[in-house]
């Protein structure tokens, strides 16, 4: 049940941060003047891209930090401040005027010639956020059970965000710019709630503290 739990939990963060709902104007901003099959084809790939790459990092994340000298403690805690901060920034809009810059930069750059990689895959989809998150819930899978149950919901959140982006142009006429701010800002508190939760696992672990019992 415990597993189940931080499964869910991470499945939760993950469609927070990768997030799915604010990802559609980006998509359509960054794939302007594109055929239906050449925005399949970069929604697609930068799925991929993305999956993979938060795939590496909730496989050996926790590796990478113990070959750095870093305690899951304090990467626990950092995490949750930097989800904080994404949560609080979607709730006041400045993470979507952030996204909106660094897709303007990209097609500037790079002419809409590497869009699945950069910036569509990362740092959009796999963004800090999300690449924390991944990190925070592998370290919490020991078994292989638990690691495959882990690709799974990585491979689903991909997806989820892949389908988003292959629907781009009807969710974007259904929610409406009212209904993606309200959902953006929901989806946002459920994200700072989630990030002071991995303050506090963290500050437990660090200073074994006991968890508070409820009621």
């Amino acid at each position: 049940m415990t597993e189940l739990t931080t499964l869910l939990s991470g499945f939760t963060t993950l469609m927070v941060t990768m997030d799915p709902p604010g990802m559609v104007p980006i998509f359509l901003a960054l794939t302007v003047g594109m055929t239906r099959g050449q925005r399949r084809r970069v929604a697609v790939r930068g799925a991929l891209i993305s999956f993979f790459l938060l795939l590496a990092f909730a496989l050996f994340g926790d590796s990478i930090l113990g070959a750095l000298g870093i305690s899951m403690s304090a990467f626990r805690i950092a995490g949750g401040i930097l989800l904080f901060w994404i949560g609080c920034e979607m709730i006041f809009e400045k993470r979507q005027e952030r996204k909106e810059k660094t897709t303007e930069t990209a097609i500037t750059k790079d002419n809409i010639a590497n869009l699945a990689a950069f910036p569509l895959a990362m740092p959009l989809i796999a963004g800090p956020g999300a690449i924390s998150a991944t990190i925070l819930l592998g370290s919490k899978m020991e078994t292989v059970l638990d690691k495959l149950a882990l690709v799974l919901v990585i491979f689903i959140a991909a997806l989820v965000v892949l389908l988003a982006m292959l629907s781009a142009g009807l969710i974007d006429r259904f929610l409406g710019e009212t209904g993606r701010n309200i959902l953006t800002r929901i989806l946002g508190m459920m994200l700072t709630a989630l990030a002071v939760q991995f303050v506090i696992d963290g500050m437990q672990t660090a200073f074994h503290i006991g968890p508070v019992a409820s009621g």
